[in-house]
């Protein structure tokens, strides 16, 4: 039979996702492995504890199969489609399967000791050291100290776990496709932005409704991020800010799509694999990686849970006394439903900023430009446009080259901007497309340069205008920015801790964070605000505002992510799986502590916490 062209089997640069098809996975996967195994065998012959002899050839075993299956892994996140699924589920457990018997291997893992062990261990370099030693603390985490039997059933743990994240993902993002609200009196969508009833009738028009418009509808509201937030916050309809936000809280948790029993079985194999290893829970095990320990962990929550109560209190009180000065039936109970749309009315009062009216001075190209700007101020760089340079999976993607102070690039990123419900995944990420490695270099002299992926699911461009952005929307894009500079701008050739890699996961926040505020350095403001039409700066004034308003909620806003910490830690220190409480109950419990009003009974939205039960390895928030 003739050889058959598979595009991810190529000797690339820049992978090939313009002739990606899912036909392609299961083959090219299946192959990969077969010749990656051959590879391990050869390596665990001829090993020698030298860098030569064991960390380089083991560096190219381990990135060829995270590039290839990184490639898959993203196109499952923003191409999505039942072929996809169907070939990445026809391989998973072959994928799994090998990173076991790699991480398992006793050779290696005697190699690595060895040199850890050896006369010479001072003369090497901190990042080399730092390699050695979490080589050999994640072959111990990879089981491999276990007798047979446990470790045959830590491997079917670890298959099982793979599976039920990979179903957790789809079920959430089937759930939340599924949800389709059609709107076709006027009187319903009163209070919604231009913005939001443009998108609303776009969406309508992708559903078979030809003839809909912003201005006559009719409209169709979804689950999806920019949808959803839109009703929440402007909607005066009160019975549809209701209905949404029960659908919104119950995703994935009924029917086919249930995540229930997913979750239950996931705390219950991690708990399992966790005693396997001797520790207590699986927090402990997660911490091995991480500067922090669980107590530690559990004593900071409560640190700034305790600080954040009683500010939560007050902008709680403070809504509702502003509510009711409108004098609106509805204002004297204040439900879930009322929290964000009064909120909102509350900041427009008090700071005399709306934020759709800002929208037109933050279009997608002078917030890039600005963003762009202070990175070349900050890091002597500059990112210029390389579109056509590399093949790309959606015409709206965009593509860049980070290039140093001498114009020598230096990276290059996929920028993948806006929304799309029915094949992306909602949030914003950022993933390694490959990292910077001496090793892995393509002409043998200079290393192989970082490729990132910088993807959100922000406000697509609507009636002829560019994106238009809400000061959130600007606010993510800065955040995810900073993870991928941390990837793109390393100076380090071990390629196996370069970028993000070797970096604990309670610190990979930080150069996140440090770029999100620069969004409320006044000069930076000044530099993006630009009207998009008209090329008018923001008024002082308003300016002036948006930097007051920061603080704005966050009390509250620190709280809800304090819920989210809290029942994870809870989770994954003291639930008993088939014990006396539910993971419901947990949440309940929880929220009572990081919730100003109780959450519903009915409150299902561990079903959709992805961040818990579904992230991909190498995929940062």
């Amino acid at each position: 039979m003739a050889f058959e062209y598979n595009p991810l089997l190529e000797d690339f640069v820049f992978p090939p996702f313009d002739v990606i098809e899912p036909r392609h996975v299961r083959p090219a996967i299946l192959s990969l492995l077969k010749k990656l195994e051959s590879d391990l065998v050869e390596l665990e012959d001829t090993l020698e504890p030298t860098w030569p002899k064991l960390v380089e050839p083991l560096e190219k075993i381990t990135d060829r199969l995270s590039v290839v299956w990184g490639i898959v892994n993203h196109l499952n996140a923003v191409k999505d489609s039942p072929e996809l699924r169907s070939a990445i589920e026809e391989v998973q457990l072959e994928k799994v399967k090998f990173q076991l018997r790699l991480g398992q291997s006793k050779r290696i893992y005697s190699a690595f000791k060895a040199i850890h062990d050896s006369s010479n261990w001072e003369n090497l370099s901190e990042a080399r050291k730092r390699i050695v030693e979490a080589q050999i603390r994640d072959a111990v985490l990879n089981g491999i100290s276990l007798e047979d039997n446990k470790r045959q059933r830590f491997n079917e743990i670890q298959q099982e776990l793979e599976k039920l994240s990979q179903k957790f993902e789809e079920n959430n993002l089937d759930a939340t496709k599924k949800f389709e609200k059609l709107i076709t009196d006027k009187k319903d969508i009163e209070g919604m932005p231009a913005t939001a009833l443009a998108m609303a009738a776009q969406m309508a028009i992708s559903k078979g409704h030809e003839d809909a418009t912003a201005e006559n509808g009719p409209w169709v509201i979804t689950l999806d991020g920019p949808s959803y937030r839109s009703v929440m916050q402007h909607a005066q309809n009160r019975s549809l800010r209701e209905e949404l936000y029960r659908a919104y809280i119950t995703r994935a948790s009924s029917g086919d799509l249930n995540n229930t029993p997913i979750i239950n079985q996931i705390l219950k194999l991690r708990l399992e694999m966790a005693n396997l290893l001797g520790y207590n829970n699986y927090a402990e095990v997660s911490m091995e990686k991480k500067m922090a320990t669980v107590n530690k962990a559990l004593e900071l929550i409560e640190e700034l849970r305790s600080a954040s109560w009683n500010y939560a209190i007050q902008d709680m009180e403070d809504i509702k006394i502003f509510a009711k000065g409108q004098n609106e039936r509805e204002t004297d109970k204040l439900d879930h439903w009322d929290f964000k749309f009064w909120s909102e009315r509350l900041r427009e009062s008090r700071f005399h900023i709306n934020e759709e009216e800002l929208r037109p001075f933050f279009s997608l190209p002078k917030v890039t430009d600005g963003l762009f700007s202070l990175a070349k101020m900050l890091f002597a760089i500059d990112i210029d446009p390389a579109d056509g340079l590399a093949p790309v999976w959606n015409d709206d993607v965009k593509f860049y080259c980070v290039k140093d102070s001498c114009g020598s690039p230096m990276a290059y990123f996929y920028f993948d901007p806006y929304s799309r419900p029915s094949e992306k995944r909602g949030g914003a990420w950022v993933s390694e497309v490959v990292g910077r490695s001496r090793a892995l270099s393509h002409d043998g002299m200079s290393p192989r340069l970082p490729i990132a992926h910088v993807v959100c699911n922000q406000t697509p461009p609507l009636a002829g205008k560019p994106s238009l952005m809400t000061f959130r929307e600007v606010e993510t894009v800065f955040h995810e920015f900073g993870h991928a500079l941390q990837h793109m701008l390393t100076k380090q050739d071990e390629g196996l801790v370069s970028g993000s890699k070797g970096i604990e996961w309670d610190a990979v926040e930080l150069p996140s964070q440090f770029m999100e505020n620069w969004c409320y350095q006044r000069d930076t403001l000044m530099s993006i605000a630009k009207h998009y039409e008209t090329g008018e700066c923001l008024p002082e004034e308003v300016c002036s505002k948006l930097l007051s308003a920061r603080t704005f909620r966050a009390g509250s806003e620190l709280l809800r992510q304090l819920r989210f910490a809290s029942v994870d830690m809870e989770l994954h220190t003291n639930y008993i799986p088939g014990g006396s409480e539910t993971v419901y109950d947990i949440d309940q419990r929880v929220g009572r502590r990081t919730h100003a009003i109780p959450l519903l009974p009915e409150d299902r939205f561990l079903c959709s916490l992805s961040h818990i039960f579904s992230v991909g390895r190498g995929v940062i928030f």
